[in-house]
């Protein structure tokens, strides 16, 4: 799996890139952050409930589905952004962009090199899968493991994978964004 430090990365980019009145922006961007970290705490499973991977409920497995996502998009529009009324434009807008922010760590994860996969067709299938292209290093669990040359290895993985595409991909909206600003002007 990706770093918690680059899922976050993905979802403060996405949340730059989805135009918010300013009274909302701060509010996206955390529930983004905690979104895109979110499916994670099935570690807690994995380590303190002895729930095996395998399982539905194991790492990598339900909470890493797009479905998983579809249900904190939906919780999280509801829940926090009760100023957008239901099945308008912004609200579908939200809830798509936080499901894409939830989404994000399983895609993320399943373009790792290790692990089991992911439960990508969870309620259909609990099989897992990666990507067809797995360039990123998975990272160690606990803290421990990632304070060594291993962890450094992921970091500088996920910086040729992630950060410098993410970069480069809100340096060229932003930049478009600018000049059709300057051109309606």
């Amino acid at each position: 799996m990706p770093t918690l430090i680059t899922h976050a990365a993905v979802a403060a980019a996405g949340g730059y890139l989805f135009r918010v009145p300013p009274k909302t922006r701060v509010r996206l961007y955390v529930l983004a952050m905690v979104c895109a970290m979110l499916p994670d705490l099935d570690v807690i499973g994995y380590r303190w409930l002895w729930i095996p991977s395998g399982h539905l409920f194991g790492h990598r497995g339900f909470f890493h589905s797009p479905f998983f996502a579809a249900v904190v998009g939906l919780l999280v529009v509801s829940v926090f952004f009760r100023e957008w009324q239901a099945f308008t434009r912004p609200w579908f807008r939200a809830v798509a962009f936080f499901f894409l922010m939830t989404a994000s760590h399983g895609l993320l994860d399943a373009m790792t090199n290790g692990g089991r996969g992911i439960a990508l067709l969870w309620p259909f299938s609990n099989e897992r899968f990666f990507l067809p292209w797995t360039p990123i290093e998975v990272s160690p669990l606990g803290l421990g493991r990632f304070l060594s040359v291993r962890g450094f290895a992921v970091l500088k993985s996920e910086a040729l994978w992630i950060w410098l595409p993410l970069g480069a991909v809100v340096a060229a909206i932003r930049l478009l964004y600018s000049k059709t600003i300057r051109k309606a002007a």
